[in-house]
């Protein structure tokens, strides 16, 4: 392998190349990606890379991707394929005049690959994010103190259905896992999974007590997906589910469910009330209260 230490730079990141891992230091320059300066920096060692490719990247450069062994980093498991080539913190963009060099260290990564570590890994091999960790939601603040998940509820913000069932806490062990759904897919949601639940979980994150919506700048990527592999984690390090290995992050849509009407009407008004306060846009009113129109 390469000399200890060894450090190719490129654009919003820089990979140091180790014995036995890769450590990526992020930048925290404003053009960096917000989840680049979250995470900070990360050790991703050999065997959890399945594979090294070098491809062109836009304008001029070239982008050295390490892609990520299934199931051997929970920020990746918690993404799910959601994240935009520019927030994939296994990619290395780099300038077109540096591609002989990454070269070389993408031959020599290569070499340190295993042929099974393209095999789902048993357990998390890259470190997850550390509690404790909180964002806010549209509809409440999420919390992980490292064992427990609690949802306060933003009476701006939440249904009725979570009103009445009042602000939340979660045992991760009593959870079989988490869905994330990213902001900038659509509105987005994280909903907790859980081991036996006296009755199926609603459809609609915004009528589930075990899950906090996304939306209007709130839950953005670089807190909410952190929050999610941090708890997804230590979900996985409380023991197996009780249905199989399903500590998973399903990103399957959830089912068509009709809302109540009253409910909408509910929305609409904490709508009218956050448009009135400033703190949303004509264009965003309109289009907030459009879509709740479009699901009576």
């Amino acid at each position: 392998m390469s000399r200890m230490g060894d450090v190719l730079a490129g654009f919003h990141a820089a990979w140091e190349f180790q014995t036995d891992s890769v450590l990526i230091r992020f930048e925290r320059g404003i053009r960096t990606p917000k989840l680049f300066q979250a995470l900070g920096e990360r050790r991703i060692p050999h065997e959890a890379i399945a594979a090294v490719t070098l491809s062109p990247g836009k304008r001029g450069t070239v982008v050295l991707h390490a892609v990520p062994r299934p199931g051997a980093d929970p920020l990746m498991e918690a993404a799910a394929g959601q994240l935009k080539d520019g927030c994939d913190p296994y990619r290395l963009v780099l300038p077109a005049e540096r591609e002989t060099l990454a070269e070389y260290y993408a031959d020599e990564l290569r070499a340190r690959i295993s042929a099974d570590d393209g095999e789902p890994a048993d357990g998390y091999l890259v470190a997850p994010p550390e509690a404790p960790l909180q964002f806010k939601a549209y509809d409440g603040k999420a919390s992980f103190d490292g064992k427990t998940v609690s949802f306060r509820w933003f009476w701006t913000g939440a249904s009725s259905a979570k009103w009445k069932a009042g602000d939340q806490s979660f045992l991760v062990t009593d959870l079989s896992g988490i869905e994330w759904r990213s902001p900038e897919v659509f509105e987005g949601h994280l909903r907790l999974l859980r081991r036996e639940t006296p009755v199926a979980q609603p459809g609609q994150a915004d009528q589930d007590p075990a899950a906090v919506v996304f939306g209007l700048g709130y839950g953005p990527v670089h807190e909410s997906l952190p929050f999610a592999a941090s708890v997804l984690a230590a979900v996985r390090a409380s023991g197996p589910a009780a249905h199989g290995d399903g500590v998973v992050a399903s990103v399957s849509a959830p089912p068509s469910v009709r809302r109540d009407p009253a409910d909408i009407a509910d929305r609409i008004r904490h709508l009218g009330e956050l448009h009135q306060s400033g703190l949303l846009t004509d264009d965003e009113f309109t289009m907030k209260k459009a879509e709740l129109l479009a699901e009576l």
